[in-house]
């Protein structure tokens, strides 16, 4: 990346949307006016994921109002990390930040984002100086945090947010992809391993209260270990060959009882608990086996990240192809 002046290049914005349409006018505004000191050009990309209240009515009023707001509607809500994913695929721009639309990441502070890709990194993530959030929720961003790690393996997974500011090349690293099961960071080490962080303010949420659970969370957790990495499988293997271990020094004992005091080891308790053992740590990796037969599964039937159910620029409705590479409101090659 270059600088014109105090100008960055062109950056296009991603802003999965979800129940917000009461944040959305002050995000669109505070959006304009950060972006209008720092960047030569902009666009915004609002992805409705399927949201309850009126955010899409409110997405098309912007659009009509801004030409630089792009507004796509998913034809359900597929998940935060899905939605981006569309909206990085139809980004035009040779950079690309995404933010949340709670207004919890001030867009005030993308210029650090930016400032710091100009060193020559290719992602760089705005780590909160203070994250907002209750007991639970963080002890849920801590976990999903190390199953991240696990499955970027990378050291910048402790520092990842929302908030991140990347080079648009990278998406022909995962181009192909077409998996249910979305993790924007671990695709991204598909094509980098030149990550950053710079730490950045973090404010209350502008309204409403947030859409991610504990639940969700683990979840999500959940599925980027079995999705994107194997250390379940690992760990599963570890089981098995401790509870080998454990099963040799039963029998070690077994035989030495009967050598040294000449009968067998008696009572059914004790017969039980080895077998309810050994039978669980079965059961437990047979489940895991079974999480990674899922995911081949929901593969091999090409079951798509979203579905697209119309899109707005300037007003104007259209159509958005699933796997179109261009900009697909004004005719262009991007």
């Amino acid at each position: 990346m270059t600088e014109s002046g105090s100008h960055f290049e062109a950056v296009s914005v991603v802003v999965p949307v979800y129940n917000s349409a009461e944040n959305l006018p002050a995000l669109v505004s505070r959006l304009e006016s950060a972006l209008a000191k720092c960047a030569s050009g902009f666009e915004l990309i609002l992805v409705n994921d399927g949201s309850r209240d009126d955010s899409w009515p409110v997405i098309c009023r912007l659009s009509g109002q801004y030409d630089w707001i792009c507004g796509i509607s998913l034809m359900r809500n597929y998940g935060q990390h899905n939605a981006v994913l569309c909206g990085i695929r139809l980004a035009r721009y040779d950079t690309i930040v995404t933010i949340d639309d709670d207004l919890q990441h001030p867009p005030e502070e993308i210029p650090k984002l930016l400032e710091r890709l100009a060193q020559g990194y290719d992602v760089v993530y705005g780590t909160p100086m203070n994250e907002r959030h209750g007991l639970w929720r963080d002890a849920a961003s801590r976990i999903t945090k190390v199953a991240l790690q696990s499955a970027m393996g990378a050291d910048i997974a402790r520092s990842v947010s929302a908030f991140r500011a990347m080079r648009t090349e990278l998406r022909d690293a995962f181009v192909a992809y077409c998996g249910p099961f979305v993790s924007i960071d671990t695709l991204l080490t598909w094509g980098t391993t030149n990550f950053t962080s710079v730490p950045v303010r973090s404010d209350a949420r502008f309204s409403g209260r947030s859409n991610y659970t504990l639940r969700k969370l683990v979840v999500h957790a959940f599925n980027m270990m079995t999705g994107f990495s194997t250390v379940p499988l690992q760990f599963a293997s570890w089981i098995g060959f401790a509870f080998t271990a454990v099963g040799f020094c039963v029998l070690l004992y077994v035989i030495g009882r009967f050598l040294i005091h000449g009968g067998s080891v008696p009572g059914f308790p004790f017969l039980a608990s080895i077998v309810a053992l050994f039978s669980g740590a079965q059961l437990f990796s047979l489940g895991i086996i079974g999480e990674y037969l899922a995911r081949v599964h929901f593969r091999v039937m090409d079951k798509p990240p979203y579905v697209v159910r119309n899109s707005i620029n300037n007003g104007s409705a259209s159509a958005v192809p699933f796997e179109r590479r261009r900009d697909p409101f004004h005719n262009q090659e991007t």
